[in-house]
């Protein structure tokens, strides 16, 4: 492990003493009876479920239920009150994470280019000059996302969906085991969607864990074999055609409309 992500794990383990991390084993990801509130309210209560590879989860449910929050937790980038997190055959810091595309910033004077070799960090670190291999590599990711030709275009001049196939170049780049998404087809077009979903399912044959939180529910019905229903203190996790039933689903928008309302007494 490197120095700077070794530094990184011993203050995460120190924040959190509850995230475990084992090294060894198959690749799987243990959640019991987890708890995050934001500052006075509960976001996740109780939550319990598991992960393991290779497979393909959608993290459905209303909005405010806490899909996000429970990315981040997992990532130690959010703290929880509550219960324990174990990794196996990985830590938090091997995992590639993909934010909302509405809080990453396209103003910087970046390249297509410049932005996907940042999935080689890892293996590059900082101020070294990339192999011929390396460029291949950064190359061969563009041709897989259809943008063979984009390397010099700054990110300024691409479209929402254009943006967002740079972003898994990216990820393929980082060749991680375990890859989070969180709302990755939101504002995207058809046609992205579908390249993107395949490179997803080519994951999934190739060993990996995927995670994607959804608000697509037909998208999550055609393509997420597992689908985990968060809402909050409810959930539900398994085979999609199992969780994402219609009394589920009533039962995911009751919990909402709780909440709301409890958050909005004085």
């Amino acid at each position: 492990m490197e120095p700077a992500i070794s530094s990184f794990w011993g203050r995460l383990t120190k924040k959190h003493p509850t995230i475990r991390c084992h090294p060894q084993g198959p690749i799987s990801i243990d959640i019991q009876n987890l708890s995050v509130q934001y500052p006075n309210n509960p976001v996740i209560s109780g939550l319990t479920c598991h992960f393991e590879t290779p497979s393909l989860w959608a993290i459905a449910g209303p909005n405010g239920a806490g899909k996000s929050t429970l990315l981040k937790t997992l990532l130690g980038l959010q703290k929880f009150k509550g219960g324990k997190i174990n990794f196996h055959g990985l830590c938090p810091c091997d995992v590639a994470y993909l934010t909302q595309q509405n809080q990453l910033d396209r103003r910087f004077p970046l390249t297509v280019g410049d932005t996907i070799a940042m999935g080689l960090f890892r293996e590059v670190g900082i101020f070294r000059r990339y192999t011929k291999e390396q460029r291949d590599k950064m190359q061969d990711a563009l041709e897989q996302v259809g943008l063979a030709s984009f390397s010099r275009t700054p990110l300024q001049a691409l479209s929402g969906g254009q943006f967002q196939r740079v972003l898994f170049a990216r990820l393929i780049l980082q060749d991680a085991p375990v890859i989070f998404l969180d709302e990755p087809f939101t504002g995207v077009d058809g046609r992205t969607i579908d390249d993107l979903m395949a490179l997803l399912h080519r994951w999934v044959k190739e060993g990996r864990l995927v995670l994607a939180v959804l608000h697509d529910l037909d998208l999550t019905q055609e393509h997420f074999p597992n689908t985990l229903l968060l809402a909050r203190h409810f959930y539900k996790a398994g085979l999609t055609e199992d969780v994402l039933t219609k009394e589920n689903m009533r039962d995911a928008v009751a919990a909402s409309r709780h909440w709301e309302a409890a958050e909005g007494t004085p």
